[in-house]
């Protein structure tokens, strides 16, 4: 009989449950870490001199990753994590980078007007914050193996992109009285970062695991959209709708995180083609009410998953406290091994019960 938990056994469930066309229903991602597991590094991702130690740490964490995989009865699929931070194609395009310790670099704002933007060359994947991820990551999958996944790199959406090279005292001026120039910005990185997409799923596969959060995809692209909750419904249309669409149509079908307050932008949401799964951070100040209402919000076309709703009681009870007939990815956070194998188990017990 087919092992139901075998890494296999769960991609096949992913791909299932993430076609627009699939019913209702529930992943469980049991976030349970062994005291052996390998702790994020103190250094940040991206530091050029610490390769060797990023990819042993990868590695590191894939073989935990897996062994945990053999008694946790979950929906997690391991994985090979390129770990960076949000300033990788700012850097190629030639920011200079801020690398604080203990966290992720950040990109320096490289131009300050819209007469700096049609100076501006769209680098080629040669560039030194680009070659070193496909160094890094030729070297894992080398050693992995050919059917380990690899995690993304933290993928930006142009306009997100665009708004780390452009100083954002001037970008969003910009928006308003040159539009042209942002929008022509936003062209330039949507060249280099299809050309690296492109280039990475010739690599390793079009299957893969989503930066952030780690959800598993066979096909399409996935990244993270933050710049909408500062701009109106109508700046929306005009200056993200059409890039994320043309990601989407180009690779397969779109999965997006959003940590702004998005919810003037959910209508926007929709009209995206082929949005197959969305991850929204409820504000502080909204918590529980943001996110009961975005799973409402969404039909069953979009998977959800999403974080600022503290359910209460066991993991199992929690189907019934979110809203019906929707696909819901869940987050939980066992507090000990014993709980997670009970857990896991209790959850799949009921929602196979609810699937009769």
């Amino acid at each position: 009989m087919p092992d139901p938990w075998s890494i296999e056994a769960r991609k096949a469930r992913w791909k299932k449950f993430m076609s627009p066309d699939s019913p209702p229903g529930y992943m469980l991602m049991a976030r349970y870490d062994e005291p052996e597991v390998p702790p994020v590094p103190p250094w940040p991702a991206a530091y050029p001199e610490k390769k060797r130690e990023r990819i042993e740490w990868a590695l590191a964490l894939y073989e935990h990753q897996m062994k945990q995989a053999a008694w946790l009865h979950d929906d997690f699929v391991p994985y090979l994590f390129m770990n960076t931070g949000t300033e990788i194609f700012a850097e190629a395009f030639g920011c200079k980078i801020h690398r604080p310790e203990g966290s992720n670099p950040c990109a320096i704002p490289l131009i300050n007007s819209a007469s700096e933007v049609a100076a501006l060359k769209v680098p080629d994947l040669s560039a030194p914050s680009l070659s070193i991820l496909f160094e890094m990551a030729d070297e894992l999958r080398r050693r992995a193996g050919p059917d380990a996944l690899m995690r993304t790199v933290d993928i930006q959406s142009p306009m997100d992109i665009a708004a780390l090279i452009w100083d954002k005292n001037s970008f969003y001026i910009g928006v308003i009285e040159t539009p042209e120039a942002v929008k022509e910005l936003a062209n330039k990185v949507h060249q280099l970062l299809t050309a690296f997409l492109d280039e990475w799923f010739r690599r390793y596969g079009r299957e893969h695991i989503a930066h952030h959060p780690d959800y598993y995809m066979d096909g399409g692209m996935t990244l993270s959209e933050d710049e909408v909750g500062a701009v109106n419904e109508d700046m929306f249309e005009e200056f993200f709708l059409g890039e994320l669409s043309a990601l989407s149509r180009r690779y397969g079908g779109i999965g997006m995180h959003c940590c702004a307050n998005s919810r003037h932008q959910w209508e926007g949401f929709h009209k995206i083609h082929d949005l197959r799964l969305l991850n929204l951070y409820a504000p502080p100040t909204k918590t529980s009410q943001f996110i009961k209402d975005a799973f409402a919000f969404f039909d069953t076309r979009v998977a959800q998953m999403h974080y600022g709703w503290a359910l209460e009681g066991p993991v199992e009870t929690w189907p019934k406290q979110y809203p019906k007939d929707k696909k819901i990815i869940v987050d939980w956070w066992p507090g000990s091994k014993e709980e997670a194998i009970r857990g896991s188990a209790a959850f799949e017990a009921v929602t196979s019960t609810l699937k009769q």
